[in-house]
């Protein structure tokens, strides 16, 4: 693969000063043990730091480090209700009960991303796992106050470049992570390290990584044609990829608050699978800028701010040639302020926050292959939430309304991408309620939530104005300029119980569009330029239109204590470790109602078991995975997928050299070597029999230290 980037100085020198920290501070920093195999948190009533209550997932910690993947979609896939839009190994994005793409925001420390991966299906998410501390997934009616954008749900990854809380004394210390790690399917090789240090008045925080893979291993003979020649073996051709990124971030800290400050750079290079003589550059520069201040008086509890700037450039190369570059350029401004809580009588409390969002965007696109117009996006939002907290649970209440503007403009092309700009103000609202039926503060027992919301999401610069062949769909795209609003009704209801080591729950969803913004076939041909041709002579006609849909579902988790304790269904004895069944299952039925027919990608139902053993620095995992046939296509002739299970395990030692911990672990993926495919990728579709299968078998090794 042509080395389009150079590794940074930022690296670089993050690098050595981890290296050098990391020799120097091992003997005196302290650290807390580890769990062995940590679990992955499904709450129903989110921290009091969320803003609505609504089902969350979080993983972090050595779950975290188990389940990581090269990407966001494949660390997140197979969570309850979250599925994998891949588009190859290298690119990955998280669907969410069944919607994708822009219907999914992905945040970076509560901030916005300001990428163009919603653009296109071969458009990478500039993130990578291996520089995350925790993962969070949120998603259901309350993701109405991070945009309209988040009506299928939020993913917020977090990286600590900026502290919010003190970590050390006034004495200062040291702390940090380092990891490496080996093997898998596409032969991985990556680093990352992370160093934090400071005293308790400042933090400082570096972090690097380096990610570099092979062509991606799979079950089955696979065909590659680069120039004019066709090899065959069991790789995926034009799938290697490298990834080099770092971070430094600086924090004040004070009594009643913090102020920070981050810059990171992320780049890589990656092969699109689809076409095998094209690679991708990818560059992202991020710089943020956020503080809180608190304890304001008997009025405000808090007052946050964050202000973020982005500049993105992705290139396309196909050979050694620049092909279509896309450019993005984004500032964020997000402020909160919290509200203290107030009695109100009769045992009730109100609480609560306002807040006002101020996004804009750049999108510069030149070349061949640029389906969609150079565009200006602005938005603006006002938004609260207010809580009334009562002895049997909490009832809530959000809004939002917004300001938006998309733009084409400064096109070379005036006939086939005219200037127009285009105005929309969604609003939307949502309610909340829990009924705790736990007796005071008790650990066990029920909880049940429910949550109804109406919300709008103004169309986006390619919805609006795209005009050309798009290569990563095979298609000829078309915007509608005359789009409306979506507009979208969605309702959950969910029940959670526990009972000390055991604990269950289950959720219901269904969502309603009026106006669902969807790809459909006009029945067309045309070329590159734009002229109708007959269907051998160019690719097919889709254009952005309003339909009716409904996706329906639900997701179930349960876990119970096996082995070891009081409450274990088969042997109270723990003299060999802990053992816990963990169980989970989703299921989505999604459909356009405005032709009878189902909305394409959509995962089938999925039912996943997993033993967990645990027992003094040993931790353990072997779990299996069914995906049912998804049978539910839009058209005659597309492309079905077949059932198939996975069996998956890791093993993990935990132990330690003075104050450094060590964590050495293993992951054994597709022990079968089962042949499989996704119905969430879009590949699947476009290239039918020589589409990229799952990942066949593997190893993949790994040590991390902390201290």
């Amino acid at each position: 693969m042509k080395d389009v980037f150079q590794r940074s100085a930022v690296a670089a020198a993050s690098y050595a000063l981890v290296s050098t920290l990391g020799a120097a501070w091992a003997h005196t920093a302290e650290v807390e043990e580890a769990p062995h195999i940590s679990e992955v948190t499904i709450t129903a009533r989110p921290d009091t730091s969320r803003p609505l209550l609504a089902p969350a997932l979080q993983l972090s910690g050595a779950a975290l480090t188990q389940k990581q993947g090269s990407t966001l979609g494949e660390t997140l896939d197979n969570l309850p209700g979250v599925a994998n839009s891949s588009f190859g190994p290298n690119v990955g994005r998280p669907v969410i009960r069944g919607l994708e793409g822009d219907r999914v925001r992905l945040l970076q420390n509560g901030g916005a991303n300001m990428d163009v991966s919603g653009l296109s299906f071969d458009h990478a998410v500039p993130i990578d796992p291996l520089a995350t501390e925790r993962i969070e997934v949120l998603y259901g009616p309350a993701t109405l106050l991070y945009g309209s954008s988040a009506v299928g749900g939020v993913v917020n990854v977090i990286d600590n470049r900026i502290a919010r809380e003190r970590a050390f004394d006034a004495q200062g210390g040291v702390m940090g992570k380092a990891e490496v790690r080996a093997g898998g399917a596409a032969n991985e090789r990556s680093t990352g390290a992370m160093v934090e240090a400071g005293n308790d008045r400042f933090a400082l925080h570096v972090d690097a990584l380096d990610r570099n893979t092979a062509n991606l291993r799979v079950p089955k003979q696979m065909d590659c044609t680069l120039n004019g020649t066709t090899t065959t073996q069991r790789r995926v051709c034009n799938s290697a990829s490298s990834t080099q990124g770092a971070g430094v971030g600086g924090t004040l800290l004070f009594d009643q608050g913090y102020l920070g400050l981050s810059t990171s750079e992320y780049r890589s290079n990656y092969g699109t699978v689809a076409e095998p003589d094209v690679t991708i550059g990818m560059l992202r520069r991020h710089t943020v800028m956020e503080g809180e201040w608190r304890a304001l008086g008997q009025v405000l509890q808090a007052l946050k701010f964050q202000w973020g700037q982005t500049n993105y450039t992705h290139t396309e190369y196909p050979g050694a040639e620049v092909g279509t570059r896309f450019d993005n350029a984004g500032h964020a401004l997000r402020v909160e302020a919290r509200q203290q809580p107030q009695s109100v009588g009769h045992g009730l409390q109100l609480d609560g926050v306002l807040g006002l969002q101020r996004d804009a965007n750049r999108l510069s696109a030149q070349g061949a292959e640029a389906f969609v117009p150079s565009s200006r996006t602005h938005s603006a939002a006002l938004f609260t939430y207010q809580a009334l907290k009562t002895s049997w649970g909490q009832v809530s209440a959000a809004l939002r309304s917004e300001s938006v503007v998309v733009a084409s403009l400064d096109n070379a092309d005036p006939t086939r991408f005219p200037s127009e700009e285009k105005r929309f103000n969604p609003r939307s609202v949502a309610l909340g309620a829990l009924r705790n039926f736990r007796q005071g503060e008790a650990p066990t027992g029920w909880q049940l939530s429910s949550h109804l919301s109406w919300s709008q999401r103004a169309p986006k610069d390619y919805e609006l104005f795209a005009n050309g062949p798009h290569a990563a769909t095979g298609t000829y795209e078309q915007g509608d300029r005359r789009s409306a609003m979506e507009k979208a009704t969605q309702f959950d209801l969910g029940g959670a119980w526990k009972d000390g080591a055991h604990s269950a729950g289950v959720t219901g969803f269904v969502t309603h569009f009026d106006n669902y913004l969807s790809l459909q076939p006009t029945g067309e041909f045309k070329d590159n330029t734009g002229t109708l041709v007959n269907a051998a002579a160019g690719s097919p006609v889709y254009q952005y239109e309003g339909v009716r849909a409904r996706l329906v579902g639900v997701e179930s988790t349960a876990k119970l204590r096996m082995v070891g304790g009081s409450q274990a269904l088969w042997s109270p004895n723990a003299a060999h470790g802990v053992m816990d069944l963990e169980l989970r299952a989703d299921r989505v039925r999604a459909d356009d109602l405005t032709y009878n027919r189902p909305l394409p990608r959509i995962a089938p139902t999925r039912l996943g078991a997993d033993w967990v053993w645990s027992h003094a620095a040993w931790g353990a995992r072997v779990g299996l995975l069914h995906a049912g046939a998804q049978q539910r296509v839009p058209h005659p002739g597309d492309v079905t997928t077949a059932s198939y299970t996975l069996l998956n395990a890791a093993v993990n030692y935990h132990t330690h050299t003075g104050a450094t911990h060590w964590m050495m672990f293993a992951k054994f993926d597709n022990l079968t070597n089962k042949l499989a495919y996704s119905s969430t990728s879009v590949l699947t579709q476009t290239m039918g029999s020589h589409a990229p299968p799952l990942a066949g078998r593997s190893v993949k090794v790994g040590l991390q230290a902390s201290f």
